[in-house]
């Protein structure tokens, strides 16, 4: 049985680790947390951490003892200077609740690259991490809407560089962007994409130790990691009775099933393919077909199957990136905004802006 580690940081990591936590109860209200059993087939400790209340008191699924609040008074302001200073002052109260819930054999950090608290604290945390112990770290970035303004877009370029700096064993990329594609309103959509990452999570947690007709496990998954520039995402789909395996498979690399916008038979490196079903739906020529296709491409792909009666399939592919043209586009975009910001300042500097109005009044006294 593995040993897991999963930390929600800032309020989008809460937010996907609370989801994470309900997918775990299976779904029930938010009282099960008191009273049901998670499913996790691992050993799974949860932690959520941020400087806004409010953000940890919305979690249903998540336990109180797992949420750390980092005083701060509403949280960083989206200001990521200001979150490293708060990271390092309480930096040995968060180490010491990581080190009272055991040993682990791999962890995952849940972040938004954008916000402030999340942004900040991921990229220290996971050095701290590394400095201490010896189990792979691996981030979980979610990207802002390219539209969503200029501190976001110049964060999300930062953060994601630190983090890459801090000693990370691999990035998996989510997309807020992605949200687009699914309509609603804004809250239905966040709702969305933090239980579809929530599934994928899962689901490899659950095939990293299982029992597979075609073996993967923690160490090809390092492999994977391991592999390209450093990134990777996820895809992911679940199949009805009519759908042939082949389908199921095409469907989870394909941008839909993606967590992050790419070809990944032009961008991919390496890969991991697992399916999981009832034996009736599993041909393993159609499989084999599809993997080799794949493999084609990316090169070396670690294929396993998971035989589960009853159950319709589901296939989860982790991909590594070589290059990622969605990401330098975020990146130029990201520069612009970091441009806009600094012209702002020196505007300002220069004008003096309102400074100047109120000079206008110097010595007066208002008369009345």
């Amino acid at each position: 049985m593995l040993n897991i580690l999963i930390v929600g940081n800032g309020q989008c990591g809460n937010r996907i680790l609370d989801a994470i936590n309900k997918e775990a109860f299976g779904g029930k209200g938010k009282l099960a947390k008191f009273y049901s059993q998670q499913k996790y087939k691992s050993n799974v400790e949860t932690i959520a951490i941020n400087t806004a209340m409010n953000d940890l008191k919305e979690m249903r699924f998540t336990k109180a003892k797992d949420r750390i609040h980092i005083p701060h008074l509403h949280g960083v302001g989206a200001n990521r200077n200001v979150g490293k200073h708060v990271f390092e002052d309480n930096k040995a109260n968060i180490m010491r609740q990581v080190e009272e819930r055991g040993n682990f054999d791999i962890g995952f950090v849940i972040t938004s690259a954008s916000g402030g608290t999340g942004s900040s604290f991921t990229p220290p945390l996971i050095e701290e991490l590394k400095r201490n112990y010896d189990f792979p770290i691996y981030a979980i970035v979610v990207l802002p809407f390219r539209e969503e303004g200029t501190l976001y877009l110049q964060n999300a370029a930062f953060c994601l560089k630190d983090i890459r700096e801090s000693g990370v064993d691999g990035i998996i990329l989510a997309d807020n962007q992605f949200l687009k594609q699914m309509g609603g309103d804004v809250q239905s959509a966040y709702n969305t994409i933090n239980d579809m990452i929530a599934k994928r999570i899962l689901f490899l947690i659950d095939a990293l130790d299982s029992e597979m007709m075609m073996v993967t496990d923690l160490g090809d998954f390092k492999t994977v990691m391991s592999g390209g520039a450093g990134v990777a995402t996820i895809g992911f789909y679940e199949a009805d009775k009519g759908t042939p395996i082949k389908s199921a498979i095409q469907k989870a690399v394909s941008p839909s099933g993606l967590l992050f916008s790419t070809d990944v038979y032009k961008e991919g490196s390496r890969a991991m393919v697992i399916i999981k079903g009832d034996k009736s739906y599993l041909s393993i020529d159609e499989i084999s077909t599809e993997v080799e296709k794949l493999s084609s491409s990316v090169g070396h792909v670690f294929k396993g199957i998971i035989v589960r009666k009853g159950e319709t399939p589901q296939v989860l592919a982790v991909l590594t990136l070589e290059v990622a043209e969605e990401l330098e586009n975020l990146y130029s975009v990201a520069v612009d905004a970091i441009h806009q910001e600094r012209e702002k300042k020196a505007r300002v500097e220069e004008q003096k802006g309102i400074d100047k109005a109120f000079s206008q009044i110097e010595g007066l006294e208002p008369g009345y």
